[in-house]
């Protein structure tokens, strides 16, 4: 039986600059993809344009060009794959797998994140209500390749999920499981904190026939307040006179060990030996890595 060709993704926002947990992210995809001779996509998950940085996709992409990342096929946008987010949930609404809600934040708050099927049974109509996917009252689980068993009770743990926001806007957990099975991404190299995202993502794969990618989570890495390193908390944008000693801190970080000799590598040198080299299971077993501790 012949192996399925591994497909891999990045898959940025862009609602600012990369910085350095981004090129974590970036690297542990593309040499996963890469050390088995696999395809790299590349999707700029653009679904929320108030959030979104001008020229944030440009800046983005050029900067992924000058540490020496190359990517195969086209660029796809999520914010030209409207037509297809509509069609799956209009079947999904219709065949009574998602209802409309109307519950306000403050409805929402004393529950802490777990929706407990307020609007479930209401009838509300589509017009200014998110929609939600009804959750069974199971428990999903998978292997990570780096955090090990993952299990999570969707009912319990979760509850119905938003697939489409009140405002109008495709959820990411709808979004990305369709353009995953799209692009027949085969494995999926992200950071920890999508993990309790996965049982969602799961059970729609299932929900709507898809075959289930594997996963792997690489660790979070951390300002010194514990909050993940993002746009959001104004993190250093990548710049190109970095390329170098930036990549071989962002293999360290995930437990490779480049030698000394690269120190004056071209950025594209320290990839290819990435590529060589790569082994998944050096990455740190943690959610977490405190920026700080890198070398």
């Amino acid at each position: 039986m012949t192996a399925t060709p591994y497909i891999g993704r990045f898959a940025p926002t862009p609602s600012g600059h990369l910085h350095f947990g981004s090129l974590v992210a970036a690297l542990a995809s593309y040499l996963d993809a890469r050390s088995v001779g696999g395809r790299w996509l590349m999707r700029m998950e653009d679904l929320d344009p108030p959030r979104e940085e001008p020229g944030a996709q440009a800046a983005i992409l050029k900067a992924l060009e000058s540490y020496g990342f190359e990517w195969d096929g086209e660029l796809v946008r999520q914010s030209d794959r409207h037509d297809a987010y509509a069609e799956v949930l209009n079947r999904l609404f219709n065949h009574g797998l998602a209802y409309a809600c109307t519950c306000s934040r403050k409805q929402l708050e004393p529950y802490h994140g777990i929706y407990t099927g307020l609007c479930r049974n209401a009838g509300h109509g589509t017009e200014d209500a998110a929609i939600r996917l009804r959750v069974p009252e199971l428990e999903y689980h998978f292997i990570d390749r780096v955090q090990g068993e993952y299990r999570q009770h969707l009912g319990r743990d979760v509850g119905d999920f938003v697939i489409r926001r009140r405002d109008g806007l495709y959820a990411y957990q709808l979004a990305v499981v369709l353009d995953d099975a799209w692009q027949g991404i085969t494995d999926i190299v992200r950071g920890a904190d999508l993990l309790d995202s996965t049982p969602r993502q799961l059970y729609l794969q299932e929900l709507l026939g898809f075959s289930q990618p594997r996963y792997l989570h690489i660790p979070l890495i951390t300002q010194p307040d514990g909050n993940k390193l993002g746009k959001s908390y104004r993190s250093p944008p990548l710049t190109e006179d970095q390329a170098t000693p930036l990549l071989l801190r962002a293999l360290r970080a995930l437990g490779q060990n480049p030698g000394a000799e690269l120190a004056y590598a071209t950025p594209r040198e320290v990839l290819n030996w990435g590529i060589v080299h790569w082994d998944a299971l050096k990455i740190p077993r943690t959610l977490t890595l405190p920026e700080a501790q890198l070398q």
